[in-house]
């Protein structure tokens, strides 16, 4: 089976599992957290390279102030815990989004983790927290745009490679396959110039529930597509 060299999961339906359950939707956030460090392993086992997970977006803080500050308190414990998942997969680890809008001791949690992993490379996992895409687009303009102004960079010089360094994934290669759990089939501001080529994957399962078997699905989907970027091959 051919593995993709990196895989982007949205992480969908934590809330509306907890509800089918009668469970409230922290119970579901919980679940999807503890799911969420398997999954870790599993992509290591298999081969994968490169994981990146849209946790938490720009838009979800329109949720309600009740699951938002639950939320919260779980990434104060997942970070934590995620040293030990690094130290155990040698799995470096980078947050992406805009962190400023967290508390100053989730900042400082993000930026021990991301201290603690430097130096590992047997998986890089990158954890999409108060991330968008059109966030992360317009900030990677400004810095372009600053570095213009300071004469740092001429206008001739800006192509697609160029453009690439300035965006949160930088030096990371665009992913093979996207999942998304919980039968929603958009990208919800997630990834959109990553994405330009990826093979999409969307399953009705929720991501509570989403194990590997179901992973191994999802690749051996994958496996099915005829990758051409645009091109044709030869008959």
């Amino acid at each position: 089976m051919r593995v993709p060299n990196h895989i982007a999961i949205i992480l969908d339906g934590n809330g509306r599992w907890a509800k089918a359950k009668g469970m409230p939707r922290g119970y579901g956030h919980i679940k999807g957290c503890a799911n969420l460090e398997t999954i870790c392993d599993d992509i290591k086992d298999l081969g994968v390279k490169y994981l990146t997970v849209y946790a938490f977006s720009t838009e979800n803080w329109k949720r309600s102030r009740e699951e938002v500050e639950g939320l919260m308190k779980l990434f104060r414990s997942y970070l934590k815990k995620c040293m030990k998942s690094a130290e155990k997969n040698h799995m470096r680890v980078k947050v992406i989004g805009d962190p400023s809008a967290f508390s100053p001791d989730i900042q400082e949690k993000i930026r021990q983790l991301e201290e603690f992993s430097k130096d590992y490379d047997e998986l890089y996992f990158q954890i999409a927290l108060n991330y968008g895409s059109r966030d992360e687009i317009v900030r990677g303009v400004r810095k372009l745009a600053q570095d213009v102004a300071d004469g740092k960079l001429v206008p001739d010089a800006i192509d697609e490679s160029c453009f690439e360094n300035y965006l949160d994934t930088a030096g990371v290669p665009d992913p093979d396959l996207m999942i998304r759990t919980s039968g929603e089939l958009r990208l919800s501001n997630f990834l959109m110039w990553q994405l330009a080529y990826t093979e999409f994957y969307f399953t009705d399962v929720p991501w509570p529930d989403f194990h590997k078997e179901e992973l191994i699905k999802a690749i051996e989907k994958y496996n099915e597509r005829d990758r051409r970027y645009g091109g044709v091959k030869e008959e």
